[in-house]
C-alpha cells in the first residue's frame, strides 16, 4: 500500500468522522459553527503534526540509505575477511579429521578381511 493512499485514507476518516459528529448532536447553528471551527482548527493542526512526523520519516529514511550505502561495501570486505580466517584457522582440523576418517577406514577394511578370513 502506498504511504500516499494511506495518508489520504486517513484524512477522508477523520473528516468524515469528525462531520459525523458535529451533524449528530443537537446543536444551535452558532454552537454548530463554533464546533466546526475548533473541528477544523484540529484538524489543520493534526495535519500539520502528521507532514512534520512524515517529514521526519523521509530524512530518517535518507539517512539510512546514505549509511547503508557507506558502510556496505565495508561490511562486505569485513565478512570476506573473516570468512577466509576461519576457513585458514579450521584447516589443520580439517587435515587432521580427513586423516582420522581415513584411518578409520583403513581399520574398517582390515576388520572386514579379518572377518572374512576367520569365517573361513
Amino acid at each position: 500500500m502506498k504511504t500516499s493512499t494511506f495518508v489520504l485514507g486517513l484524512l477522508a476518516g477523520s473528516v468524515t468522522a469528525a462531520i459525523t459528529v458535529l451533524y449528530s448532536t443537537p446543536q444551535t447553528g452558532s454552537e454548530l459553527r463554533t464546533s466546526v471551527k475548533h473541528a477544523s482548527s484540529d484538524i489543520k493542526y493534526k495535519l500539520s503534526d502528521v507532514k512534520g512526523k512524515f517529514a521526519e520519516l523521509k530524512s530518517s529514511i535518507g539517512h539510512l540509505a546514505k549509511e547503508t550505502k557507506e558502510r556496505l561495501p565495508e561490511t562486505v570486505e569485513d565478512l570476506k575477511d573473516t570468512l577466509q580466517h576461519w576457513q585458514q584457522s579450521t584447516e589443520a582440523n580439517k587435515k587432521r579429521l580427513e586423516k582420522e576418517i581415513s584411518s578409520i577406514q583403513q581399520s574398517i577394511a582390515e576388520l572386514e578381511q579379518s572377518l572374512l578370513s576367520h569365517q573361513k
